[in-house]
C-alpha cells in the first residue's frame, strides 16, 4: 500500500518563506515613502489656508511679512502648526511672496524630512497667480516627496 502524502515538505516552506521575504523587502520601502508623502501634504493643507490670506494682502500691494498680520484670523505666524509642521514664514515683496514652511525636528516627523522645509513662491504673470517651489536647496524637502503639482 502506498502512503500519500500528507503536508508540504520543507523545501516548498522555505521558497514560500522566502518569496514573501521578497516582496516584503520591496513593499516596505514603498510604503514608508508614501508615509512621508502624507506627511508633506500637511505642509500644503496648511499653505491653501494661508493663501486667501495673502492674497488679500497682496491686493493692499504688499507682501505680508512674519511679523504682521499675515494671516488675517490667525494672529501670528508663530501660531501656525500642524502635527508636523512645526512653523510657517511668510516674506518677500508684492507681488511675488514667499511661504517658508519647517517641518518638526523629531518625531513624529519622518526622518527624511526632519528638520526640513517647503517653500513655496507666489508669482504673478498677466494677472494669474502662480504658487509654485523653487528648485531644491539645503534644507529643502526632496522633491519626490511634494504634491505632483509641484514637483
Amino acid at each position: 500500500m502506498k502512503k500519500h502524502q500528507a503536508g508540504f515538505t520543507l523545501i516548498e516552506l522555505m521558497i514560500v518563506v522566502a518569496i514573501i521575504g521578497i516582496l516584503a523587502a520591496i513593499a516596505i520601502p514603498a510604503y514608508q515613502d508614501y508615509t512621508v508623502k502624507s506627511q508633506v501634504s500637511e505642509a500644503f493643507t496648511i499653505l491653501d489656508g494661508l493663501k486667501t490670506n495673502i492674497e488679500e494682502e497682496l491686493a493692499n500691494g504688499t507682501c505680508p511679512d512674519n511679523s504682521s498680520a499675515a494671516v488675517g484670523s490667525i494672529a501670528a505666524s508663530s501660531n501656525i502648526q500642524g502635527k508636523y509642521v512645526v512653523s510657517a514664514t511668510t516674506a518677500g515683496t508684492a507681488p511675488a511672496c514667499t511661504v517658508t514652511l519647517t517641518f518638526a525636528g523629531g518625531a513624529p516627523a519622518a526622518s527624511a524630512i526632519q528638520g526640513k522645509t517647503v517653500v513655496v513662491q507666489r508669482s504673478e504673470s498677466g494677472g494669474v497667480a502662480t504658487w509654485q517651489t523653487p528648485s531644491s536647496g539645503a534644507g529643502t524637502t526632496d522633491s519626490k516627496y511634494l504634491p505632483k503639482a509641484f514637483q
